[in-house]
């Protein structure tokens, strides 16, 4: 049973301290490991020239992305929405790069203000193709393959909607001369926490894409590199990742004389371990001797999905004023008024239970559970049994900390109902 281990960047001081003013549950991200990351994925190994893209959609809060601004990151937006969060933010268009699943009504506005669009279908294409005849694109291939941390975050091979399949090269090419459009980047992604060896092979059948349009002179494949959430979990080493990529570029240059540029958009690598829930035990549940100790929390899958969606794990770590000595293996659950809502599920199973060995607990104790920066608070079930959004809070580089989204007020949950 995984057991209780330090949190990575929150300690009881800390941790109380920031319960103490602004409640839980509440989000916190660690500003040190933020930059870290950014620094990280700037130093992708690379061959002749790199833009680094922050995948957004892992958490779009204004704060980190203003720092990732700073840090010289670009954006991957996943939606019309996204583009214009990141305008808000500071991004110039040029910046912003939008690959999407729906093509938002007004994309033809927002490529003019100079949004790099990546057409992802045969009918995006003929859109755009229809709106700037002559004009340069990008597109976006499913290249047949695929990896991810399971299969609800695999988005390459034959059972993915994402991208232009790449069977479809003769109906994309048909529309490209039909709109006499210019083809100018190349775009592939395979899925959230891929394998390495699997990423690496890809990149061989992207630039075999690259090939087919002559004016293409960037390549972006996309990001999804693993991160170890756990401490038995194995993380991905940008440099060892990325050197034979680079090397592949370079073999493809003296080949064909064109020097291709570089793009990665990576998310969970920027912001998973960078960030935290807070949160209190509120209550404390016993089914006897032939079932189940559980702990229950003030947060859930309200604040973070992942378990209950994909069976992700997530560390725990329970902060006691004074440590028991006595360790329970308790059902992690949350808040919810749903079986579903458990926080401590069978790794890559949300249908099974997996006790975690915890120090034994009292209402009140205070609770870290770490490895959630990325697609908890962008990603959950928020509002469900009318629960407020929780408050997000950065924990700057010197230690004082900072709000930067506040709690939600309940009343604005029901503001925009029509009587």
């Amino acid at each position: 049973m995984p057991t209780s281990a330090q949190s990575r960047f929150l300690d009881y001081p800390s941790a109380h301290s920031i319960a103490e003013q602004h409640g839980t549950p509440c989000y916190v991200y660690d500003a040190a490991t933020l930059d870290a990351n950014a620094a990280a994925v700037r130093a992708f190994p690379n061959a002749y020239g790199l833009t680094a893209r922050y995948a957004m959609k892992a958490c779009p809060s204004g704060a980190i992305l203003r720092r990732f601004l700073a840090a010289g990151l670009h954006i991957d937006a996943s939606s019309g929405y996204e583009v214009k969060r990141a305008l808000a933010a500071g991004y110039a268009p040029h910046q912003i790069s939008l690959s999407t699943q729906e093509l938002p009504e007004d994309f033809a506005a927002l490529c003019g203000q100079g949004v790099l669009l990546n057409a992802c279908s045969l009918n995006q294409l003929e859109r755009y193709g229809k709106a700037f005849e002559g004009g340069e694109v990008g597109l976006r291939f499913n290249p047949g393959a695929g990896s991810g941390g399971n299969n609800r975050t695999n988005v390459g091979g034959p059972a993915s909607s994402f991208g232009i399949w790449h069977e479809w090269l003769p109906q994309v090419q048909a529309l490209v001369a039909k709109h006499q459009l210019k083809v100018v980047r190349i775009h592939t992604h395979i899925g959230s926490g891929s394998d390495p060896s699997v990423w690496q092979k890809i990149s061989d059948m992207s630039l075999d894409l690259v090939r087919e349009f002559p004016e293409v002179h960037t390549l972006n494949l996309g990001g999804g590199y693993k991160v170890a959430r756990m401490p038995e979990e194995q993380g991905t080493d940008l440099q060892v990742c990325g050197a034979p990529v680079a090397e592949k570029f370079r073999d493809f240059a003296a080949e064909t004389g064109r020097e291709i540029h570089l793009e990665i958009e990576p998310g969970t690598f920027l912001l998973a371990n960078a960030g935290a829930v807070l949160a209190r035990v509120q209550d404390l549940a016993s089914t006897g001797p032939e079932g189940y100790e559980f702990l229950k929390l003030n947060t859930g899958m309200t604040e973070l999905l992942r378990p209950s969606l994909y069976g992700a794990q997530h560390p725990v770590t329970l902060l006691q004023t004074e440590a028991s000595t006595e360790t329970v293996p308790y059902i992690i659950a949350g808040h919810c008024c749903e079986s579903g809502d458990i926080l401590s599920p069978a790794p890559g199973d949300p249908e099974l239970l997996a006790p975690r060995e915890l120090p034994r607990a009292q209402i009140g104790d205070i609770v870290v559970i770490d490895g959630a920066g990325a697609y908890c608070a962008a990603m959950t079930a928020k509002h469900y049994n009318s629960y407020p959004e929780a408050p997000e809070v950065l924990l700057e580089t010197e230690g004082s900390t900072r709000l930067i989204r506040k709690r939600q007020d309940p009343e604005t949950l029901w503001a925009d109902e029509i009587a």
